[in-house]
């Protein structure tokens, strides 16, 4: 297993361990923190169970899911959690998925966590495609994806069913070659 650190201008991401169960609950298991996310607000148990799926997979060969606690660089509490899942028919390519506490939204973060998850994934897992999906109605999501590099691709119909209803969900993606310009994280 190899262990995973990545530490940028603001930020840091770290392995998830039992201990970030309470902190990422914060994210999970709040309707606000959610409200955008492809699933409805986790109890703290499946919060603990996600947690250990994701310590358990990071033990396999060939690794494919990475689950990374944000936390600022002097490594407190997290306050998110990055998720990289490379996929298995296309291991040069892999899915993003973000979230953060609220009280840390409106700052750039997302930005910055995007661009770490960007640069871990095409620098030290040599990915060609990274990509993510965001609700319609996420314009912060959005914008964090835009400036951190992705390009939007289009709308998947009714791709998600979340709070009783289907979602469609807006793609972007990240290819290493056109990356090149935003390599300073």
């Amino acid at each position: 297993m190899r262990h995973v650190e990545i530490s940028g201008r603001r930020l840091r991401l770290r392995e998830v361990t039992i201990e970030d169960v309470d902190a990422l609950h914060a994210v999970y298991g709040d309707p606000t923190a959610t409200e955008h996310l492809p699933f409805d607000p986790r109890t703290r148990e499946e919060v603990e169970e996600s947690i250990i799926e994701a310590m358990k997979s990071s033990e396999t060969e060939p690794r494919r899911l990475y689950v990374l606690a944000v936390t600022d660089l002097d490594g407190g509490e997290a306050f998110g959690v990055a998720r990289l899942h490379i996929e298995a028919d296309h291991p040069h390519s892999a899915e993003i998925g973000l979230g953060l506490r609220p009280d840390h939204w409106g700052r750039g973060i997302g930005t910055d966590l995007i661009r770490l998850i960007l640069a871990f994934g095409f620098r030290d897992l040599r990915l060609h495609r990274i990509w993510g999906a965001r609700s319609p109605a996420n314009t912060a999501a959005q914008l964090a994806m835009l400036v951190a590099g992705m390009v939007e691709e289009g709308r998947i119909r009714h791709h998600v069913r979340a709070r009783g209803a289907w979602r469609d969900s807006i793609v972007h993606s990240a290819l290493e070659d056109e990356w090149e310009g935003h390599r300073d994280v």
